[in-house]
């Protein structure tokens, strides 16, 4: 079952999301862009296994796909990669008036809408996310970076897209652990604001209901991502697990991907939450069964004192301190605005 949800953002766009979209894409680019030139960023992986398909629906429709491809994985999220996708756009002579698709996870996301972004200023750009975890979230909201060796996504732009093609049946070419990095802030987005959702997902065994689970996630990510487009507030609470999550993959120089660090970040800032008197034990139970029952870690890969110090580059401190998001019940979380050694001492007690 195909839906489509609209973002009331500044630039108001629309996700579709159901199986078998990547074969229409071309149709649903028409309804945003004049068919002509278009480029197509993607990785070493999802270009075997997706550009195929997506560059015939693409010339079905009348447009000519240029293809641009760089390494899979996280390592490739640098200035150095970002660099090349531009000079790519300019070698080709693409123009304001020309659009760019990121075909992939949201390592492909993030690198072509910063690009996208940046271009001659700003042009035009298409999400089409081939991961759970680029679907339930980083495809949605128009947050855009790369990587820096002191921390993740410290340089970025925030600029939305104009279209986004959720084809939840690609999902099934995904390895089991990038499933399961998807899972992850799905979990995360339950957490924060649907208890219905979370009770779905607690025991894992969720697949016939992954359409919905997706629609679910996309549909509480726009609505506070229109409440709050530049994260001035509200949109702050997206971040639930991510302070600890950024640290574990800088501290793992990325060995550990997004979503595992997401999820060891989500369970020790709850349990942290319990040591400081502000949600039960029963909730960190449900949380770390819940991550577990689905396949993710609840224990951190290393020492708190080790993860500690990379906090202090997180992107989201403001000079002197630090914004947690701690959740105090299922749909129910709230922000925290300590200064950094308290916001450190206060992690500290859910190693």
């Amino acid at each position: 079952m195909n839906g489509i949800i609209e973002v009331k953002t500044g630039k108001p766009y629309s996700i579709h999301v159901g199986s078998g979209l990547l074969a229409r894409a071309g149709e649903l680019m028409t309804a945003v862009h004049a068919p002509g030139r278009v480029a197509v960023v993607t990785d070493s992986n999802v270009a075997k296994l997706h550009l195929p398909a997506l560059e015939s629906s693409l010339m079905a429709a009348g447009f000519a796909p240029v293809p641009h491809g760089f390494p899979a994985g996280e390592a490739s999220k640098t200035l150095a990669t970002y660099g090349n996708i531009l000079q790519f756009l300019a070698e080709n002579r693409f123009t304001r008036t020309d659009v760019v698709i990121a075909l992939g996870g949201g390592v492909t996301g993030d690198l072509t809408g910063f690009a996208a972004a940046t271009y001659l200023r700003g042009i035009r750009f298409v999400q089409i996310p081939t991961t759970l975890l680029a679907m339930v979230d980083s495809s949605v909201g128009g947050k855009t970076g790369v990587d820096l060796p002191s921390g993740k996504n410290l340089v970025g732009a925030f600029h939305q897209p104009s279209l986004v093609i959720c084809d939840t049946a690609v999902t099934a070419t995904l390895p089991k652990e990038v499933f399961a990095d998807g899972v992850a802030e799905a979990l995360k987005t339950a957490v924060l604001r649907d208890a219905k959702l979370f009770a779905l997902m607690e025991q894992g065994a969720w697949n016939p209901h992954l359409d919905e689970v997706i629609g679910t996630c996309i549909r509480i990510k726009a609505d506070v991502v229109e409440a709050d487009e530049f994260e001035q507030g509200e949109r702050k609470l997206l971040n639930l697990g991510h302070t600890l999550g950024h640290a574990i993959e800088k501290c793992s120089d990325y060995a550990i991907c997004h979503g595992h660090a997401v999820a060891m970040g989500l369970a020790a800032v709850t349990r942290a939450a319990v040591a400081n008197g502000l949600a039960t034990q029963e909730l960190s139970d449900h949380i770390s069964n819940a991550l577990q029952n689905n396949n993710l870690p609840v224990l951190l890969p290393m020492p708190m004192e080790k993860l500690l110090p990379a906090i202090a580059s997180d992107k989201k401190r403001a000079g002197s301190k630090l914004t947690l998001v701690v959740p105090l019940a299922i749909g129910n979380c709230t922000l925290l605005e300590l200064p950094l050694q308290e916001a450190q001492e206060f992690l500290r007690k859910g190693a």
